[in-house]
């Protein structure tokens, strides 16, 4: 007989580990298979946005990821203008550097610690799913083939995902830079802010990764190589020259590689019981950095749907909404990268200083400025709300201030994203709780002198599944049946 779990998950980067955690910490059964034997020191991701921080603080996890990383206060737009991050409205009022396997770390800690189980050198050949679950083919590492059986599949495995390929999801788009030069480097004059900038000849980025390691992105104009084209140091050292005026004396690499930027999405991110997620969905520029980001993001959307569907409560057409709210997103992100990497290689000296001039006047003015940095670091993301409802559908919940000692199952939370760390709903109430769907919601109460709406339901990934602006009993009783699924006699955890 094949070894059963309720969900597998392909792939153990940041997507598929912050997945695993929140579905071990709604009580499902999670397994999730990698390729590799060992964590590499070796990332491409190395920016944490600000709502991501978020979400990585409604998980317990994001204060360890901080203290090892570098906050950056500013955030580079075209040319030398910078929005300021912190005035951001978040407890979070930066981008965090930090590299990739930093942030895998703690997710692959607290994954563990709930109970998932993340199965290393466990090599993916073959998907088949049917009716009532789906089959995968492992290869172990001595060779022997393995088959598990799962009620779900995602597949958080990268752009060259084997479960896309598997079943066929198509994956259009096209290539939109070639030939990118990656490297990890040492530097005699180590740099505490991320510097870039594109001239004739080509572009170069330079970043601290918080770890005495240094992040250089080049793009040599002139040099178009295949991406298995030997690269040499000495290749990234001339255009970072070129670019910046000096190559800051970088030495010992410990990792270079030439890549291909795409920009690529597949139409579907779920087909059956199979679901995509992160670079297995969607691939883009990686100008702004949001990749690794918009992965997490999507982990925290799906998870609670398919938590919710796995335990029985709540219909299957619940996962749907991550098509229909994810996938607009992925789309977006994809459009805007790209067309700040295609400015950024803009080489006519005349649109250059106009672009500059415009970026400057922009960031001049405050509501412009905070507007374009909360887009840039996730915080301005809010899905589609049906039609009538309070203004605060759909969008973040910001981190409320809770009442001490108010509600139930929250343990010490004095904040919302505490009180979130259950991965379950919570209900932001002055009134009193609503029994009826235990192990499904909590209910706090704000701080006096909050000025969060009469009631909040909001969903486990911190957005705001219903609201109202007084007190409705039968409005809440509708909104709780429509989130939460019938009214149970019995409580369950």
């Amino acid at each position: 007989m094949p070894e059963a779990t309720e969900v597998l998950i392909v792939g153990a980067g940041p997507t598929g580990l912050m997945l695993a955690g929140d579905l071990a910490a709604a009580g499902v059964s999670v397994t999730v298979l990698e390729r590799r034997t060992e964590r590499s020191q070796l990332t491409r991701a190395f920016a944490v946005h600000a709502r991501t921080l978020e979400l990585l603080d409604a998980r317990g996890v994001a204060d360890e990821l901080v203290a090892g990383g570098v906050q950056i206060g500013k955030l580079q737009m075209i040319g030398d203008a910078q929005l300021d991050l912190r005035r951001l409205p978040s407890r979070f009022p930066y981008m965090l550097l930090t590299p990739q396997y930093a942030t895998e770390a703690v997710l692959a800690k607290r994954a563990e610690a709930l109970g998932a189980d993340v199965v290393a050198g466990a090599d993916v050949t073959g998907v088949e799913q049917d009716a009532d679950g789906v089959s995968v083919t492992v290869c172990r590492a001595d060779g022997t083939p393995r088959t598990r059986r799962a009620g779900y599949l995602v597949g958080a495995d990268g752009m060259n995902s084997v479960v896309r390929r598997a079943l066929g999801f198509p994956f259009p788009g096209r290539a939109a830079l070639r030939s990118v030069m990656l490297a990890d480097v040492r530097l005699a004059v180590p740099q505490a802010m991320p510097v870039a900038n594109a001239v004739r000849e080509g572009i170069a980025f330079v970043s601290p990764l918080g770890d005495g390691w240094h992040r250089v992105v080049a793009w040599d104009r002139g040099k178009q190589l295949p991406v298995e084209a030997p690269l040499d140091l000495e290749d990234v050292r001339t255009i970072t020259r070129k670019a910046l005026g000096t190559d800051f004396g970088m030495h010992d690499p410990r990792w270079l590689s030439r890549f291909q930027t795409d920009e690529r999405q597949v139409p579907r991110y779920r087909l059956g019981r199979v679901l995509l997620a992160g670079d297995a969905a969607h691939v883009h520029s990686p100008a702004g950095g949001q990749g690794m980001n918009t992965g997490l993001q999507d982990a925290a959307n799906l998870a609670w749907r398919l938590a919710a569907v796995v335990r029985g409560w709540a219909p299957e057409g619940l996962l749907d909404g991550y098509q229909a709210e994810r996938h607009p997103i992925g789309r977006e992100v994809i459009r805007d990268s790209g067309r700040m990497m295609r400015l950024a290689l803009i080489h006519s000296p005349v649109l250059s200083t106009a672009m500059n001039l415009l970026s400057r006047a922009a960031a001049a003015l405050p509501p412009v400025a905070d507007r374009m940095a909360a887009k840039a670091t996730g915080l301005a993301i809010s899905y589609p709300a049906p039609s009538g409802t309070h203004p605060s559908t759909g969008r973040r919940a910001p981190d409320l201030e809770l009442a001490q000692g108010a509600g139930t199952g929250t343990g010490s939370a004095t904040r919302l994203y505490e009180a979130l760390r259950a991965c379950r709903f919570v209900l932001v109430s002055r009134f009193p709780e609503v029994t009826g769907w235990e192990g499904r919601a909590i209910t706090v109460a704000p701080a006096a002198g909050s000025k969060a709406p009469a009631l909040l339901l909001v969903r486990p990934d911190g957005y705001i599944a219903w609201a109202a602006g007084d007190h409705d009993h039968d409005a809440l009783l509708t909104a709780l049946t429509t989130w939460l699924g019938p009214r149970q006699d019995v409580a369950s955890t």
